[in-house]
């Protein structure tokens, strides 16, 4: 706690204080704000937990139905720790940003190791649990225990740029650091839990990214960028930059209703999610290289029949696009190897609870 109170003096003495922004913030919440989620039904710092890390760079309207299958398999933290890491991804798959799903499990854990089970209040100590960010673990700890943190997510600063009219990219470290501090200075002596909520659903709700409801504002009187008419230019953008473009072959073997997967590595995109095995994309589709390297693969499985290309598709990825083209072989006869260096085979009607990438189960509901 003498952090934030030293953060406090210092965010004060440059002029940040302001006790009728949290005073309006909290007016607005309880009037106008969200209060029927499901992890607002609860101070269990398990459950704020397990929502706080679902709703990082993920809609709302998409968590829901998550968090509540989630919480149906794994319903403590202690179900959580000891649950495989296959049924924890097996849960978390389709929801996307898996290295998440990871820490969650590493996370759940650290908490029964070397907190029997309980999550502590002390935002620091939080912080230094896997997946979780100075942000989180203030929101954690503000709507579990009531404690006097401040958040700063994408919503919060886009609140701030506005209101404040902060004119230069929230990513920028300098920036950053002073939009923590006025964080940290504009917190309320008390009703923590509303004035944290409020900043979230100000920025899910009114000022949003785009089509913002300036007119609906409690800070319509005082936001600057909408006195100057720079809501559409703050928060200043991210420089763009050119989105890197990967290409990778996939390949649906299949005998029968059965279909090939591979383990994934932990490290890298999907990781530890089963998916397709891969060939490096040819563009020359028809070509006796692409036929050699498919040849290569398959005689390890079984006698392909024939092979087919199917209809190309592209995913994105945070700091990249990737071209999938995919090519569906058909056994004539597999090898009676069952498992096989991380590769398994998988029955149609298991593929939607298995741990797979939301374009791979996409692609298998289809065929």
């Amino acid at each position: 706690m003498k952090r934030v109170i030293d953060q406090t003096a210092t965010a004060d003495a440059e002029g940040f204080a302001d006790a009728s922004f949290s005073a309006t913030v909290i007016t607005w919440q309880k009037q106008h704000g969200r209060h029927a989620l499901p992890w607002q039904q609860t101070q269990e710092a398990y459950r704020i937990w397990l929502s706080e890390i679902m709703l990082q760079q993920t809609q709302v309207s998409a968590v829901i139905p998550y968090y509540q299958r989630f919480l149906q398999r794994f319903p403590d933290v202690a179900t959580l720790a000891a649950a495989p890491s296959e049924a924890v991804m097996a849960h978390w798959s389709g929801l996307g940003y898996y290295t998440r799903a990871r820490n969650l499990h590493r996370c759940a854990q650290r908490i029964v190791q070397d907190y029997a089970g309980q999550f502590p209040a002390d935002p620091v100590l939080l912080q230094e649990l896997p997946g979780i960010g100075r942000s989180t673990a203030a929101a954690i700890s503000a709507f579990a225990y009531g404690t006097r943190a401040a958040i700063l997510d994408g919503n919060v600063k886009r609140v701030f740029a506005r209101v404040f009219g902060v004119d230069a990219y929230p990513g920028l470290r300098l920036v950053e650091e002073l939009l923590w501090r006025r964080a940290v200075a504009l917190l309320p002596q008390n009703d923590i839990g509303s004035y944290t909520q409020g900043l979230m659903d100000l920025g899910a709700t009114l000022c949003t990214r785009s089509k913002p409801q300036c007119p609906a504002c409690p800070f319509k009187s005082r936001c600057v960028a909408l006195a100057t008419d720079r809501v559409s230019d703050l928060p200043v953008r991210k420089p763009k930059k050119t989105v890197p473009e990967k290409h990778t072959a996939m390949l649906l073997i299949t005998d029968g209703d059965r279909v090939l997967l591979e383990q994934r590595p932990d490290s890298g995109i999907w990781g530890g999610l089963l998916s397709l095995p891969e060939i490096p994309h040819l563009l020359d589709e028809e070509s006796a290289a692409l036929e050699e390297m498919l040849g290569e693969v398959v005689m390890r499985f079984g006698v392909a029949r024939d092979y087919q290309r199917l209809p190309p598709f592209s995913h994105g990825f945070t700091h990249f696009k990737l071209h999938v083209a995919p090519y569906r072989i058909n056994l004539l006869h597999r090898h009676a190897v069952v498992e096989q260096g991380g590769f398994v085979w998988l029955a149609a009607d298991e593929i939607d609870n298995a741990p797979l990438p939301a374009p791979v189960k996409k692609l298998l509901r289809v065929l």
